[in-house]
This record gives structure tokens, C-alpha cells and sequence, in this order.
């Protein structure tokens, strides 16, 4: 059963917003997502947070000042999802901004189907036989939970620099140098930056060094504001809370994508999803774009998405992105058909009878493709509403499986594998991750142990009311809000995690449906609200993606509003989530 229920907002914060000059809808949006002053809403850069609270951020920003000017080798290692590409990226081009274009500075993307995650050990004795030999080993967007691979590293006369935003273990790592938000007795307000924005907060501070240091002024200091639209898709594709600071970069990162001045890669990939640059947004960057680059680290090598992020070739940025875009089609074939292998085996359980027992799902095939587990938990998540971990083959003795996971609001992922790890010693050979997404490794045959083990924890942790499905909204529109400028007023917002992107409620009439593509509802629909009159109302478009099921020819809605644009003309179109079925009052 679902629940549906309206966000909640202080009509004098709504009031005091309008009154600034907000529009009154998204006053009262605003001030339902926590805003409540007119101060706040300003998304200018000199509005971001400073880099003198993220700790130890001035000392490796001075650190990484002597290595310019010594010229010592580094290399960047990075993951190989958007985050870490974009983070390895905005690392390359800031670090050759600040240090000049013979900076000598490289770049790994471990492959992550024999060496795993982060800096290993065997990452550390490939980044030594790189030419020259790195003096320093950067890690973006990992490196927090890699002990043994920055022992190595020191071993073999390397020193690290973290620059990282996961959560840490127990211990951290003899780094030379760790920036993470994160770590512990970390003052910097905002603990949401994504590995880029760590990357990004890292090059401010090394350029305002730089500048005490003399080699630059005000007026002859590098643009870093023209990595921005990396740090803005890093961080959304990410799914990284979009708090006030967050919010600032991705704004910023925006305006540069619409303005036609991104980089090149970030153009390409536009042009290949068929999206409209001049018109980005968030639901872009989330579902268009950042799909694409991680098509790369899933089933290929990350390498070619990072070469895309750093070409200045136009010619071959195009012929970069087509080639992601070919991955991304073979990406959603797999995911296909591992979704449909899950789902008999789940609807198997629900004819049993075991499925509506269980607060989790964990499912394992050797058939399955370790690049596109993530994705298959996170549809497995939504359409059961329960915390799901899918494991793959690992690809070299066959031995392993590397599951990813993905989480409910409310139970805290990597916390519950934590308390797996302490109640079963031995039992997870390794994780790491945050609330709603983690990934980890176990060995083949103790598959069932870990299955009862974190469906014990989960049905400790779980409770009725975070495993019923809610449906928060922003209440009900007015006729005359049904309107593309409002559409684009929606669409020109900064609306993420942390920031949803507003739901609407009502009840409407059903006048016709049909299917498309055989797997999605098309909808006209008229408001039913107390200011509209259904006689006369010309009918709007609706859709429901990925449903096949009629609605009655009334019923309750929960929906986005977009415009929707062909031929010239706008029109509304509304995106339904959810048909409440409850009985009226």
C-alpha cells in the first residue's frame, strides 16, 4: 500500500520569498524545502563555502603548490563511475591551468573488473610502471578506505593525496595529505560535496596559493569557473544532496552549459542524447548525459569518457560521445534482460509466498554482468520498495561475487553492511559506500550466509513505516498554473537529492488512454479541481512511463509538469508517478 502526503511549509517563509520577488508557486516550494529567508536563495559563486573549513584543504593546496614548482610527476587515480571521471577531468585540466601545460601529470582509471575499487595494491604497482614514474599518486572521488594500497604506495616511494568523500573505516589511511568532508573533526559545513566538488574545492584553494606565491593576480588567475559544468554533472550524476553549496555549483555549471560555453565533450554528449544544451537541467545531467559516461566504466574502460571530458577537439569529442552512446544502448540490453531474469526469479518468491516476508532482496546470477549491477538494484528498489543487493561473477576466478546495493530513505546501507561485517567476521570481504548506495564483495559459497545475515539486520533496522511506499507532494495546482511558462519556470530550478524536483497532486478525468511502444500509458486528462471546469477544459497530455495498467476514468494523481515542446509549439505535459487508489473522504 501507498501513502500519499503533502509537504509541509511555514507560510510566513512562503510569504517573506514571494514578497522578495519570487513567483508564488515556487515561494512556496522553496520555502517546503527548507528556505527561509530571501538571502538563501542566491546561487552566486561568491555565496560557496570556504575552503578554510575543509580541513587539511590549505595545506594540500601548499603542498601541491611545491610540486608545480618543483615539476614533480603525478598521477591521478581515478573510479570509474561520472563522478570519478568528471573528478579525474576537472583535476587534469585545473592542475595544467594552475601549473602550465608542461605540468607533468597523468592519469589510471583501475579497471574495475580485475582490480576493484580504489587505490589497491594492485593499482599502486601498475601507477609505478607509468613513465615517468609518478612521485605522487592523487586519488579523486576514492582512496578514504585504502590502507594497504597507500602502504604500497609508500613502499615504493610514492606519496598520496586523497581527495575523497565517502565515508571512512575504522582506520584512515598513512596518506601525505587527506581532503574529504567526511573524515573525522572535519568543520566544513556541507558534507554533501561529491568527489569532484572535493576535487574542485582543492584547485580554489591551491590557485588562491598560487597567488599569495605571486605567479598570479586577480586579473591574471585561471578561470576555474570553466570547469563548472563538469563539477555540475559530477555532482547530480552522483545523486550527491543538493544543499545550498551544492546547489551553487551545479547553478553555475548550468549556466555555463547554456550559454554554449561547456566543454567540448559536455557539448558532444548534449548533441547525442538529442538534448537541448540551451535548455539543461538537472533531469539532463541525472538522466541523459551522466547515463552515457557511465556506460563507460560499466561495461568498458572509464579512460574513454575521461579522454571525451578532455579533448578541445570538437571533431573528436563527436566521435567520442557516439561511441559512449553505442555502450549506453548495449548497457540497456543487459540491464534488460538481467531485470527480467530477477523479476521471474522474484515473482517465483511471490508465488511462494516468501517475498512479502522480506525486508530485502539479494539475488545473484552467473550470468549476470558485474558493470550493471548497480543499476538492476536500484529498479529492483523502486518497484518493491526494499533495500536490494545484486551480485555478479568477478570476473577472474569466479570464486567472488561484487554486489552493489541500493537503499530506502531511512536505512542507512553502508551502516547495515557494517553491522553485517561485525556480527559475521570475514563474511565481507570488502565494501564501502554511503546510505542509499554501497558496493561489496563476498565469496560465492557464502552467498545464503550473507543473504539470511542482511535480512536479519534489515528486519532489525526496517520498520512498517519505511517499507510502505510515500508519496510526498506539493499539493494541488490551480487551473491557471497548467501553463508551459510555468513548465519552464519548474524546469529552470535546481531540483535533485536532498531538493526533489516537485510532485503535484489532484484528481482528474480520464478521457482517453492508449499504449505506446506497447509499455507506456498515454493519458488526456482534465483537472477536477474546485476552480476548474471539466466542460469546458481542453484535455492535457499525460504520460506514465513503464506502466500498461488503465486508469479508472477518475482517479487521484501524483505528477511532475513539464513543457513539452514539437514543431515549434509548446504544450504541458504532466509525468505521472503514482494513482492513489484510496477511497475518497
Amino acid at each position: 500500500m501507498s501513502q500519499f502526503s503533502k509537504r509541509s511549509f511555514s507560510e510566513r517563509a512562503a510569504t517573506w520569498l514571494e514578497q522578495s520577488g519570487l513567483h508564488p508557486l515556487l515561494a512556496r516550494l522553496y520555502a517546503a524545502r527548507g528556505v527561509e529567508s530571501p538571502e538563501e536563495l542566491s546561487l552566486e559563486l561568491k555565496n560557496l563555502l570556504s575552503p578554510n573549513d575543509l580541513k587539511n584543504c590549505i595545506s594540500t593546496a601548499s603542498l601541491l603548490a611545491d610540486i608545480l614548482e618543483k615539476k614533480e610527476p603525478m598521477l591521478i587515480v581515478a573510479d570509474y563511475d561520472c563522478d570519478g571521471a568528471t573528478a579525474c577531468a576537472v583535476g587534469l585540466r585545473g592542475l595544467r591551468m594552475l601549473g602550465g601545460a608542461d605540468t607533468p601529470i597523468q592519469f589510471l582509471v583501475p579497471n574495475r573488473f580485475t582490480m576493484g575499487y580504489g587505490l589497491t595494491p594492485d593499482v599502486v604497482e601498475l601507477a609505478a610502471q607509468q613513465i615517468p614514474k609518478p612521485k605522487y599518486l592523487i586519488t579523486v572521488d576514492n582512496g578514504i578506505a585504502s590502507e594497504s594500497g597507500v602502504e604500497r604506495a609508500n613502499e615504493l616511494g610514492m606519496s598520496v593525496i586523497v581527495t575523497d568523500h565517502h565515508l571512512p573505516g575504522d582506520k584512515l589511511p598513512k596518506a601525505a595529505a587527506i581532503v574529504n568532508p567526511n573524515q573525522p573533526n572535519c568543520a566544513f559545513p556541507s558534507k554533501a560535496l561529491a568527489g569532484v566538488g572535493v576535487m574542485f574545492y582543492v584547485l580554489v584553494a591551491l590557485r588562491a596559493e598560487l597567488r599569495k606565491r605571486g605567479k598570479f593576480t586577480n586579473e591574471t588567475q585561471p578561470k576555474l569557473e570553466n570547469l563548472l559544468d563538469l563539477v555540475a554533472l559530477g555532482t547530480v550524476a552522483d545523486v550527491a544532496q543538493l544543499d545550498r553549496n551544492n546547489r551553487i555549483l551545479v547553478s553555475n555549471g548550468l549556466k555555463r552549459i547554456r550559454a554554449g560555453i561547456s566543454q567540448p565533450g559536455m557539448q558532444a554528449l548534449f548533441q547525442v542524447a538529442a538534448r537541448d544544451p540551451r535548455k539543461a537541467n538537472t533531469f539532463d545531467l541525472g538522466f541523459a548525459i551522466g547515463p552515457r559516461l557511465n556506460a563507460a566504466g560499466r561495461l568498458a574502460d572509464m579512460t574513454l569518457g575521461i579522454r571525451l571530458l578532455l579533448t578541445d577537439s570538437t571533431d573528436e569529442a563527436l566521435s567520442l560521445a557516439q561511441e559512449l552512446d553505442r555502450i549506453n544502448r548495449e548497457r540497456r540490453v543487459i540491464e534488460a534482460g538481467m531485470q527480467e531474469t530477477a523479476l521471474a526469479h522474484l515473482s517465483e518468491e511471490q508465488l511462494a509466498g516468501t517475498l512479502s516476508q522480506r525486508s530485502s532482496i539479494c539475488l545473484w546470477n552467473s550470468e549476470w554482468h558485474q558493470g550493471v549491477v548497480g543499476i538492476v538494484a536500484s529498479r529492483l528498489k523502486e518497484r518493491f520498495n526494499r533495500p536490494a543487493i545484486i551480485f555478479a561473477p568477478d570476473g577472474n576466478t569466479g570464486e567472488e561475487l561484487r554486489g552493489s546495493g541500493r537503499s530506502l530513505t531511512g536505512f542507512h546501507l553502508r551502516d547495515a553492511l557494517d553491522i553485517v561485517s561485525k556480527k559475521e567476521p570475514g563474511l565481507i570481504l570488502k565494501f564501502g559506500g554511503h546510505a542509499m548506495a554501497a558496493g561489496l564483495t563476498i565469496r560465492k559459497d557464502d552467498f545464503d550466509r550473507f543473504d539470511a545475515c542482511f535480512q536479519e539486520v534489515a528486519n532489525s533496522l526496517l520498520t512498517d513505516e519505511l517499507l510502505e511506499r510515500q508519496h510526498i507532494h506539493d499539493g494541488v495546482l490551480q487551473t491557471s498554473e497548467f501553463t508551459p511558462e510555468i513548465g519552464d519556470l519548474l524546469a529552470d530550478e535546481i531540483w535533485g537529492q536532498g531538493f526533489p524536483q516537485p510532485i503535484f497532486y489532484g484528481d482528474f478525468e480520464i478521457t482517453q488512454q492508449s499504449l505506446m511502444k506497447e509499455k507506456h500509458l498515454r493519458l488526456l486528462v482534465k483537472p477536477l479541481g474546485a476552480d476548474s471546469n471539466p466542460a469546458t477544459a481542453k484535455p492535457l497530455t499525460a504520460v506514465w512511463f513503464n506502466r500498461t495498467q488503465s486508469l479508472p476514468t477518475k482517479a487521484k494523481l501524483a505528477y511532475r509538469l513539464v513543457t513539452d515542446r514539437y514543431q515549434g509549439q509548446a504544450r504541458v505535459q504532466l509525468m505521472i508517478e503514482a494513482h492513489d487508489e484510496s477511497p475518497a473522504a
